[in-house]
């Protein structure tokens, strides 16, 4: 789908600037240039969109449907939304923003947040391939568990506080409004108005965050240029208790999207790494991305930011001792 951003790669660093295909230099170039091209019109598209389906969904249905469920029913729910929407730095902000501006608890919020990444689509794909579907439904399931934990926890500790005064303030204007009877009818918005809401909200935070992707990609493409090859199979093949949190913390810098992990993924099982220990390293690249989470303080304070990064660290590694055992 994304092809020609690599064709485009090729042609300015290989032909235009002349480096070798096979320098590292030249590899890290083309990373950074197909990656950081390929993410900033991903997250011009995708803030638009989703400005656009928030602008016309009903946000106070939204909330008087969820303030009649359980705590426990909303964890659930929003664990089971984020197992089947896929999470990805192009839609972090707007997708957290319209979670707090509906006044939901910060915990289900985290819980779709933290499920997301853990359960995509080439992990399951992947398992289902190879494994079959028992062990993909015990992926899912203590996927899911973690996510609830995730969010049940934050809640506990009252995580709302550490939000940015931006998702803050539409926090509490979701909590403070009044439930819509069932009656009532709510104001519906033109399409010409739709796209106006969407396009200030496409501008206002592509603004704040299209340098800290260039700077997160341009770390992530250093590193991914100059990690030796067969480095990751020769120290992680074992299948040690540590090899699956030394893979997380390997595979955090290095960053990738969900479709470029593929084969790196075929690479490390027929070099004999765990499947378990795989997973946790690819996840983690994918997941737990440097522009992930530089995009993600424009909604966070540092410490919230820090809590959802140890989360994710924790179940991702979680998840790869569960399914080594396995």
């Amino acid at each position: 789908m994304f092809e020609w951003f690599g064709e485009l790669a090729s042609l300015l660093v290989y032909q235009w600037l002349g480096m070798a295909p096979q320098s590292r230099l030249g590899q890290a170039l083309h990373f950074f240039v197909e990656d950081t091209s390929k993410i900033l019109v991903l997250l011009v598209v995708m803030i638009y969109l989703i400005a656009l389906v928030r602008a016309s969904l009903d946000v106070e249905r939204v909330r008087h449907y969820l303030s009649g469920k359980s705590r426990g029913a909303g964890y659930l729910l929003g664990s089971g939304f984020g197992a089947i929407t896929p999470f990805c730095s192009c839609s972090s902000i707007p997708v957290f923003l319209g979670f707090t501006s509906a006044g939901i608890p910060v915990g289900i919020t985290m819980a779709f947040l933290i499920t997301s990444p853990l359960i995509n689509e080439v992990a399951l794909l992947l398992l289902l391939s190879l494994l079959g579907w028992q062990l993909t439904l015990i992926y899912v399931v203590v996927g899911m568990a973690i996510g609830m934990a995730g969010g049940v926890l934050l809640d506990a500790m009252g995580a709302e506080r550490w939000l940015q005064p931006l998702a803050a303030r539409a926090h509490a204007m979701g909590q403070q409004a009044e439930p819509l009877d069932d009656d009532e009818e709510t104001a519906t918005l033109t399409l010409r108005q739709r796209h106006q809401f969407a396009r200030e909200e496409t501008q206002e935070i592509f603004g704040r965050v299209w340098k800290w992707v260039i700077i997160g990609v341009g770390l992530g493409a250093a590193l991914h240029g100059f990690v030796p090859a067969g480095w990751l199979q020769s120290h992680l093949g074992e299948g040690q208790w540590w090899s699956v949190p030394a893979a997380v913390g390997l595979g955090i810098p290095l960053y990738a999207n969900a479709t470029g992990v593929i084969p790196v993924m075929e690479s490390l099982l027929l070099q004999g790494v765990p499947l378990g220990t795989t997973l946790a390293f690819c996840m983690s690249t994918v997941a737990a991305s440097f522009p992930e989470f530089v995009m993600l303080k424009q909604v966070m304070q540092w410490r919230l930011l820090a809590l959802l990064f140890a989360l994710l660290l924790a179940g991702f590694t979680l998840m790869g001792w569960v399914l080594n055992l396995v």
